[in-house]
């Protein structure tokens, strides 16, 4: 009777653990997203501390949240070589929605001059969309 009972535990665990491996199964990554964007790039200059929790300073960008999440790095190539360069996503902005960055320069006429670009992003590093861990310890 022992022998009968610990034939059919067995089968009970195999069809457990056969189960088990299938729920276990590594997930679908999720969809990839475009490495390069086509992007309209505005400027602004006014100083303080952006949506991350970390200053504003030369290569930082706002850009929303949805299409560049917080953290992100990209590569932007601008028609003027001048900004051409490595950014960190590091605000967002009531204005920039969509495909739209907002690059910080700390000079407003430089940022005025610069009025509204059509560039090209590319994004070396996708951001979690986290705060800096300075903004989340208060």
């Amino acid at each position: 009777m022992s022998t009968h009972r610990f034939g059919s535990a067995t089968a009970s665990a195999a069809l457990l653990l056969s189960g088990f491996s299938a729920c276990a199964a590594t997930p679908e990554p999720p969809p990839s997203r475009s490495s390069a964007l086509a992007a309209r790039a505005t400027a602004y200059c006014q100083s303080g501390i952006t949506k991350s929790g970390e200053a504003t300073r030369q290569g930082v960008i706002a850009a929303d949240p949805r299409v560049l999440p917080l953290g992100s790095v990209v590569h932007i190539d601008a028609p003027e070589q001048a900004h051409d360069g490595i950014y960190r996503v590091l605000d967002t902005g009531a204005a920039v929605r969509g495909r739209i960055v907002d690059i910080y320069m700390p000079n407003c006429r430089s940022a005025k001059r610069f009025g509204r670009r059509d560039v090209v992003i590319h994004v070396l590093e996708w951001g979690s969309g986290e705060r800096s861990e300075r903004l989340r310890r208060h």
